[in-house]
């Protein structure tokens, strides 16, 4: 259990980093009662090496998330070694699918001291995590069918969701009211599969409603093929394990 000057030594250290890096980072604080959010953290973590294996010797007892407006984030964790300071590592964006991580290197995070490593952060970390970004939202892109302002294509995705990318606002408005949800990140609306029965209903309330407006549904399956979709039933492919640190592809 961290005690508070552990606490505030954390805390304090990740706002003066936030204030030192490039761009613009905003600094929260989770302290160990956040046991739901700690533990999103630590499957988040993009890493394979030093932190994974910090973590996997000690369970996330607090933590510091650094923000930036893209939605990039950084996480600061408390090093546990015979030296003072801190780990920080790059976060996985929450609502990308597993494939975009397909082929992408994780951005290893590193160990920092007590003195402030702003650039070493910007310069090592940051550098490589924006390039792995970059690829992980190209990808994530790229696995979704176009669409055409006459059709809205919903393409499976390997978790079960679907995802798709309208063209024009009344086409987007069908999606947000039937439940879809963007990804400010690449700009793509997906639908949970979580519960296939609300999924399915909620495909068929969006074929409707997009029919109403003179526009077609199609859906992409994981072969390729398109079929219409105006009332598809909803039948996702089998689920794939949980994107964790170990499980993501290199």
């Amino acid at each position: 259990m961290h005690n508070h000057e552990n606490s505030e030594r954390l805390a304090s250290y990740a706002d003066v980093l936030a204030g030192e890096l490039p761009d613009t980072w905003t600094s929260a604080y989770h302290p160990s009662e956040d046991k739901d959010d700690l533990a999103e953290l630590a499957d988040r973590v993009w890493d394979l090496d030093l932190v994974a294996e910090s973590l996997a010797e000690h369970p996330l007892q607090q933590a510091a998330v650094l923000t930036r407006p893209d939605g990039a984030q950084l996480v600061v964790l408390d090093r546990h070694d015979e030296l003072d300071g801190f780990l920080i590592a790059a976060l996985a964006p929450r609502e990308l699918p597993d494939e975009a991580y397909r082929g992408v290197r994780e951005p290893n995070g590193i160990a920092l001291t007590d003195d402030l490593s702003a650039q070493q952060v910007a310069g090592d970390l940051l550098a490589r995590y924006d390039t792995a970004l970059a690829q992980v939202r190209h990808n994530a892109v790229a696995g979704v069918q176009p669409s055409q302002p006459e059709r809205v294509v919903l393409t499976w995705q390997q978790d079960g969701s679907l995802a798709a990318a309208p063209v024009g606002e009344t086409a987007t408005a069908v999606l947000v009211a039937t439940s879809f949800v963007q990804d400010k990140q690449t700009g793509i609306y997906r639908l949970s599969g979580d519960d296939t029965t609300t999924q399915a209903r909620a495909v068929r309330e969006t074929g409707r409603q997009l029919d109403a407006h003179g526009i077609d549904t199609a859906l992409q399956h994981p072969s390729g093929r398109i079929a219409p979709a105006a009332t598809p039933a909803a039948t996702p492919p089998a689920p794939t394990a949980p994107r964790t640190p170990a499980n993501r592809a290199r």
